[in-house]
């Protein structure tokens, strides 16, 4: 994936901010071990909830139960919002991804995407492939489906001394 370019927003940050480099911010997209993601039920209304997932390959990963709200929304809707960072104004870079979820079912990348989990979250976190699913459990029992967001733009609202609005367009 190349490097998305990046804009700054004057409107919203300090006189003097400068466009944050995707390279500032992925990193952080990595390493967070929380994101809240936004959905749209079929009437429209807002669904958000938070989630682990793992970035590889130029996208962000997330699991879900095939009867959980947010897959039942993605089913009508697969655009999402993918939100991390901190809740303080004092420091740190907030991240907002957007894009479309897609169901990942290569046995290959599904393997991958399960030492991630493996990697990032510990033991806790196993999960074994199983017919383009994630199973997890003692006996297999519980299911999981595995969506990809390769983000289309993304946002990084900077803060502290400097506030800032960067847009990434990938």
């Amino acid at each position: 994936m190349s490097a998305p370019t990046a804009e700054i927003d004057i409107r919203f940050g300090s006189p003097e901010a400068t466009p944050t480099p995707w390279t500032t911010a992925e990193p952080l997209v990595e390493a967070a071990e929380l994101w809240w993601i936004t959905t749209v039920r079929v009437d429209g209304r807002p669904h958000v909830t938070p989630l682990l997932a793992v970035w590889d390959d130029g996208a962000l990963h997330f699991t879900c139960g095939p009867e959980e709200q947010k897959a039942v929304n993605l089913r009508t809707n697969d655009q999402v919002a993918l939100t991390t960072g901190m809740n303080t104004q004092s420091d740190g870079l907030d991240v907002v991804l957007h894009g479309r979820a897609e169901r990942v079912t290569d046995e290959q990348c599904l393997q991958r995407l399960a030492d991630a989990w493996v990697a990032k979250y510990g033991e806790g976190w196993r999960f074994t492939p199983v017919d383009g699913t994630f199973a997890h459990g003692d006996d297999l029992e519980v299911i999981a489906h595995v969506f990809a967001v390769a983000p289309t733009e993304a946002f990084g609202f900077g803060k502290g001394e400097v506030f800032s609005q960067t847009r990434w367009r990938f």
